[in-house]
């Protein structure tokens, strides 16, 4: 019936006779607008623009992983914490289903036979490794708390996230695929760049008013804008729509390690022009969230690229260096760095107290961590401000070395194959980028917790993916070498 009704309004509209194929068209328009109409007029005008754009969105994403991906990089970056206004049991994320999504279309191509093959790359038996040791810790972290949906929800979507690695190595597979992702980041970070400028320079009551419009994607709507110490007499800090500026620095240091190197790069993926703004943009922001932790990952992986490549780039850190210090209006960034170095401010103080509780948990439970479900001792916590003092309370000393082990042997992979390019080799740029986000993250994940954290779901997603474009860019170079 429903396929009758459908070919006789087919055939309604593409009638020989105009008039009658007009007639069709305007029944279709009519029926549509008054569709269209009910929606808004029940829902309001956002909601129902919203999911107007997430079918269209949806069905774009069912029919290319290529797509897929593209959006999952843009709510990374722009609408990271953003939900559905309806409940199924509980909230959904747009990321949740971006993430769904993803993998129901890369399993529906393995089930139908359209991939073949599953690629692993060096470093898929250590991160299945980790996965599994991640399994057996949520088990058996069990017996510490009662099996709830929010916990298993989030741990289930950190295993989606890790597993992005894999479905990266196995969708990417040629260099221009790879160029169009490199791309999508970096308009994607161009874009929470601005918006981290554009909510820090208007009044602050205008980026309220703003910024409050997105609780109907359940969004917070107290407490949005951020100060140093909490303190409203302190600078204010960036946070675009990533509600934390410390989430936002960590995002940043992919974005701008990313941007700069496509700058300095011989093979750009878009005009240098924009590359200079957008660099520019992510480069300001990140100095605008006053997140030290990741200046120091950003300093780390612009160093690394500088040293292997682009000499020039040294130049240019040592002249930022130079206006940061010399300048007025930065002195109050360049006094908490050097507070931040001596352990003098509230913050650092703060988290030396966090890693002292923190020891102080990895010491009773070395090997095995606590889990996702809290501790069993009432006299410590879990959550601190490192990923690796974070996993190894979680996960145990035995997944913190899993974590630590796979990016040290991707940073061996990726920078051994750059020294064995041909200068100005198409993938030198995106084994540069990638590579040296990665080193970023580690770094700032020494004083950041983000990288791998069930709140922040979508910078760990973040970092997986980083890791598996880095990876293509390996195996596309040892398939060009076997040919030769």
């Amino acid at each position: 019936m429903p396929n009758s009704a459908l070919n006789l309004l087919r055939n309604w509209i593409t009638a020989d006779n105009p008039r009658l194929a007009l007639s069709g068209v305007l029944f279709v328009i009519i029926v549509a607008g008054v569709l269209v109409g009910a929606m808004f007029g029940s829902l309001g005008p956002i909601i129902s623009i919203g999911l107007i754009g997430a079918v269209v969105v949806g069905m774009l994403m069912l029919r290319s992983t290529q797509m897929g991906l593209v959006v999952l990089i843009a709510l990374v970056c722009l609408l990271p914490y953003g939900a559905l206004p309806i409940r199924v049991g509980f909230r959904p994320t747009f990321l949740d289903i971006a993430l769904a999504a993803l993998f129901a279309v890369w399993v529906i191509r393995l089930i139908t036979g359209q991939q073949r093959t599953f690629v692993t790359s060096p470093l898929g038996p250590l991160v299945i490794a980790f996965q599994g040791w991640a399994l057996f810790i949520f088990i058996f972290g069990l017996r510490y708390g009662g099996l709830n949906v929010t916990v298993a929800r989030n741990f289930l979507e950190v295993l989606l996230a890790v597993s992005i690695f894999f479905l990266i190595i196995n969708q990417v597979k040629t260099l221009n695929q790879l160029n169009q992702i490199s791309r999508a980041i970096i308009l994607a970070g161009g874009g929470t760049a601005a918006l981290g400028i554009f909510f820090y320079v208007i009044p602050e009551n205008w980026s309220i008013q703003i910024l409050s419009l997105l609780r109907v994607f359940q969004y917070p709507t107290e407490g949005i804008l951020r100060y140093i110490e909490d303190n409203p007499e302190q600078p204010m800090r960036a946070i675009s729509t990533s509600i934390d500026p410390n989430a936002l620095g960590g995002l940043l240091v992919f974005l701008t390690i990313i941007s700069v190197t496509y700058l300095f790069s011989k093979h750009p993926v878009l005009p240098r022009r924009y590359l200079f703004i957008i660099a520019g943009m992510t480069s300001l922001t990140l100095y605008l969230t006053f997140s030290r932790g990741s200046l120091l990952g950003v300093i780390a992986g612009l160093g690394i690229i500088s040293l292997l490549r682009y000499r020039k780039l040294v130049w240019v850190m040592v002249a930022l260096a130079a206006i940061m210090v010399v300048l007025p209006q930065t002195q109050v960034y360049v006094q908490r760095l050097v507070e931040g170095i001596q352990g003098e401010d509230l913050a650092t103080q703060m988290r030396f107290g966090e890693y002292k509780d923190a020891f102080n948990l990895i010491s009773r439970y070395p090997l095995t961590g606590v889990g996702f479900f809290g501790t069993p001792d009432i006299d410590v916590y879990v959550g601190v401000s490192s990923v690796y003092l974070l996993l190894a309370q979680q996960l145990g000393l035995v997944g913190a070395g899993l974590y630590g082990l796979i990016g040290l042997i991707y940073l061996l992979i990726v920078f051994t194959s750059v020294n064995r390019l041909p200068k100005n080799h198409l993938l030198e740029t995106p084994l540069l980028a990638y590579g040296a986000a990665i080193l970023g993250a580690m770094i700032g994940g020494v004083f950041d917790h983000f990288y791998f954290n069930l709140t922040f779901i979508h910078i760990a997603a973040f970092y997986w993916l980083i890791m598996g474009l880095g990876m293509v860019a390996v195996l596309l170079w040892r398939q060009e070498t076997v040919k030769t």
